[in-house]
């Protein structure tokens, strides 16, 4: 994680623009007498609502981190999405 001025960002802003899309670098920005804000690629930012959401409930937390679990331990069963009598339903192939 890159962290820089107002000032700085800027001066650079498309450089840090670049850096933050392509290369998916978070970048804190500080202001005097302000609190730091972070800048974040859009699809990251999205990512960590979607994982705030999911992990939200502490229910879902549990299962979600269970299932992780079971994943790394070696686990985990590899399933279709779509059983074959609901995919024939759906007209899916």
């Amino acid at each position: 994680m890159k962290t820089m001025s107002y000032t700085e960002s800027r001066a650079r802003y498309a450089e840090v623009l670049d850096g933050v899309t392509n290369d998916r670098e978070e970048v804190v920005i500080t202001r005097a007498g302000h609190e730091p804000v972070v800048m974040v690629s859009l699809d990251d930012y999205e990512s960590l609502r979607e994982t705030a959401h999911l992990m939200r409930s502490p229910a879902n937390a549990r299962r979600l981190l269970d299932a992780m679990e079971r994943l790394e331990d070696g686990r985990g069963q590899a399933r279709d999405l779509l059983d074959a009598e609901a995919s024939d339903l759906l007209g899916a192939d």
